[in-house]
């Protein structure tokens, strides 16, 4: 008899635990948050005179139509209909993973990952295999290897681009062997695209332009850094928003007026938002190499211009008692290595105001010295 069960969700039970107590966070993957005062100034509009004229019903279920267009602008040829709005991009994963993943299936997923990925299908009784990033190989994932896990009962490979924790960038050309591969089977690929790259050298493409069984599954709390809204949302061709929509309702009525209200205010000054991530990201990665660089007992595969890196830490202790340590000891907050099954590592969010990087960054370097 098939039993549920799942693992606690690494990452999510560190950061909940800890999160509070850190001075200098430098754990979080999100382009520094925008306060109500600042996306009110960057974008000019009346945000509490139209929040006043709104009423507090259902509002759109799948999400407003403005919502609908302006995220299917961010695809080639995603009709706005085929949209369906989400919890976060994590409503939009468990809504593809849910609706699609039966017992007995086989999944193929990106390893290390975001947890999500990997065993929610586990939970729902599937046989998953790690397709494995080698660190070795600046933590890119092997094509021929992909061709050896596949098989004809393979219902669905899992990635998320750009990699959490690593940062890699999965570009067109690599992702179009991927989709050589599931066709060949007939297997979905989702694609969380949760970490937009403002590397303009990297060739990135979303999964569902490349694939017509690609599911594309975002939110507005990474690169557009609005977390505290819980806006993301599927991205797909008709027949899976139709299956999809099925499922959304058993999970979800939908993300709220107010919320949805501010994801249209985001998306309708893209531009403006994007060049003032822009800038952040690559001003505070430019400081963050330098840093490793300076900085004994750590090294980092860079990442192509993406909110989240990996460090490699050579200390005393496992990176796990290091980071509670680190926390208790200075404020410092990192997501240790063991919260993805990779020890010896530590998830850096670089992308914190400057002014937490810096001295954050400052602080975990003298601790090193002598841990």
């Amino acid at each position: 008899m098939f039993e549920m069960k799942i693992a606690g969700f690494g990452v999510e039970e560190w950061l909940n635990v800890h999160e509070r107590e850190a001075k200098y966070d430098l754990a979080q993957s999100t382009i520094t948050s925008f306060s109500m005062n600042e996306i009110k100034d960057l974008t000019q509009a009346d945000i509490y005179g139209q929040l006043d004229e709104q009423k507090m019903n259902y509002g759109w279920i799948e999400g407003s139509p403005t919502f609908k267009k302006e995220i299917s602008k961010m695809y080639q040829n995603v009709d706005p209909d085929n949209i369906l709005q989400t919890n976060g991009a994590t409503g939009a994963n468990l809504l593809a993973i849910y609706s699609l993943i039966e017992p007995g299936d086989h999944v193929i997923s990106v390893y290390p990952s975001y947890q999500q990925l990997y065993d929610i299908p586990r939970s729902l009784g599937a046989d998953v295999s790690f397709w494995k990033l080698r660190e070795d190989k600046n933590w890119y994932p092997d094509i021929d290897e992909l061709k050896k896990l596949i098989r004809p009962n393979t219902k669905m490979i899992c990635i998320n681009n750009a990699n959490n924790p690593t940062g890699t960038i999965l570009d067109r050309k690599f992702l179009e062997q991927v989709v050589e591969v599931a066709r060949s089977v007939g297997a979905y690929i989702l694609v969380d695209e949760v970490y937009l790259p403002f590397d303009e050298s990297v060739d990135f493409a979303p999964i569902v332009d490349l694939y017509e069984k690609g599911i594309s599954t975002n939110s507005l709390s990474k690169t557009y850094s609005m977390p505290g809204i819980r806006v993301g949302w599927t991205a797909t061709n008709a027949e899976l928003a139709d299956i999809f929509r099925k499922y959304r309702d058993y999970t979800m009525i939908c993300s709220g007026v107010f919320s949805d209200q501010m994801a249209c205010l985001v998306l309708e000054n893209k531009d403006k938002v994007l060049a003032r991530n822009k800038k952040i990201v690559l001003d505070n990665l430019a400081y963050f190499k330098a840093w490793v660089e300076k900085t004994p007992k750590v090294s980092c595969v860079f990442p192509n211009g993406v909110s989240t890196s990996f460090v490699k830490l050579d200390t005393k202790k496992s990176s796990l008692e290091f980071c509670r340590d680190l926390l208790q000891d200075t404020g410092v907050l990192l997501v240790p290595g063991e919260a993805f099954d990779v020890p010896g590592y530590a998830r850096l969010g670089y992308c914190a105001p400057h002014e937490t990087l810096t001295k954050g960054l400052e602080v975990l370097g003298e601790y090193l010295q002598d841990n």
